[in-house]
């Protein structure tokens, strides 16, 4: 099977959608963000804790998602919490990698590409894909630090006004380029996943190619953001639509009244409530709102089953209630994921899109025709066959 056949322009985004919905990429970010968010649920709690509250009154207030950001917390504990976003954020990063390898593989028409492979290569990559962004970072901190270095020699008296005024145009021009790195910061943040997953590059590379597209592809990048981003509002809402009306139907059959009945309503409430917190709802349909309104429209699709399901007291529940309340939690969250991880799964397959647009547009340089590390030692090893099979007919 053959590369797929692409148009290499804003039509191609219009795959994504189509491509995202893939289990294999999904898995993956299932995978990464259950990881990061284990990690920074642990560093969260114990962040909680060195601010002198003790687990259990922590776990009633937060539940699933601890927070610090409503606590006077010392310095420390701040660190920890930081770091434990910080850590999420990579697995997220490291995920995104992945299935950008997948969806190159896809691309060219390799459809055996295991999700296996694809952590196997961010392996081997992950340091490009963390460092990238860090390096551009740490070049904003440097050019800061210096003209704060800078500014306090200006201050001194008599020399410090000449030491302002003389090299006045390096300044501005130090103070453009720190600007013009904000940007390409967040333009790292982005593609840094499609640079490492599909070209291949190292730290450096990355960073080159984050510079790149910035200046080159300045007006596609806004352009195509804008197309990608109600097609990914409108694919998230879709697939969340087939899983809310999923687990509707469910409850419609198993509560009735000659089956579970009250028992179901009771644990799945239960379940649902540790899950999906009305501060979360309230903040998802602000958000949903507010981006559509950008757009001139709402919308919403009725669900075919409605969720009967009542408020209740928690202490009403009995033990084996609870015991099963706290089981389907588990389900319900992954459930909860699988929608964030297709949310990211279409972000990624658009943005890799998107980089292969821009390297052809760019470069004339055609990815899914371009060798990859993984097509080059397959062509070695057939070399080393085909080199040892004329060599066993020579003997």
């Amino acid at each position: 099977m053959g590369p797929l056949k692409l148009y290499y322009d804003f039509r191609d985004l219009f795959l994504a959608p189509r491509l995202a919905l893939s289990g294999k990429k999904i898995w993956i970010l299932i995978i990464g963000n259950l990881i990061g968010f284990i990690n920074y649920w642990i560093l969260s709690y114990l962040s909680i804790i060195l601010n002198n509250t003790t687990l259990p009154f922590a776990i009633g207030k937060y539940g699933l998602y601890p927070s610090l950001f409503d606590n006077n917390a010392p310095w420390y504990s701040w660190l920890i919490y930081i770091i434990g976003i910080l850590i999420w954020w990579c697995c997220i990063m490291i995920s995104c990698t992945a299935v950008s390898r997948v969806t190159l593989k896809q691309l060219k028409g390799n459809d055996f590409f295991s999700s296996n492979d694809a952590w196997v290569y961010v392996k081997k990559h992950w340091h490009a894909i963390v460092f990238g962004p860090f390096s551009i970072f740490l070049i904003i901190f440097f050019f800061l630090f210096f003209a704060g270095i800078f500014a306090f020699i200006c201050s001194m008296p008599f020399l410090g006004e000449f030491i302002f005024v003389i090299p006045y145009a390096i300044y501005f021009f130090g103070s453009l380029f720190t600007i013009y790195t904000f940007f390409v910061l967040i333009v790292s943040l982005i593609y840094s996943p499609s640079i490492v997953g599909i070209y291949e590059e190292d730290t450096m590379g990355t960073v080159f190619h984050s510079y790149s597209i910035t200046i080159n592809q300045a007006w596609r990048i806004i352009t195509y953001n804008v197309i990608l981003i109600p097609l990914l509002l409108l694919s998230t809402e879709i697939f969340s639509w087939f899983w809310v009306n999923s687990i509707n139907l469910i409850n419609l059959i198993f509560s009735s009244n000659w089956l579970m009945g009250e028992k179901l309503n009771n644990i799945t409430t239960y379940a649902s409530t540790l899950v999906y917190p009305n501060w979360m709802q309230e903040t998802v349909y602000f958000f949903r709102n507010e981006i559509t309104s950008w757009f001139g429209f709402n919308y919403a699709f009725p669900n075919l089953f409605s969720n009967a399901n009542d408020s209740i007291q928690f202490n009403s529940l009995s033990n084996i209630e609870l015991i099963s309340g706290n089981i389907l939690t588990f389900s319900y969250f992954i459930i909860g994921l699988s929608i964030l991880s297709y949310a990211l799964s279409l972000y990624t397959v658009g943005e890799s899109l998107m980089f292969i647009i821009f390297k052809k547009k760019s470069d004339d340089d055609n990815l899914l025709f371009r060798k990859d590390e993984d097509e080059l030692d397959d062509d070695d090893d057939d070399g080393f066959l085909f080199d040892d099979k004329m060599h066993d007919e020579e003997e």
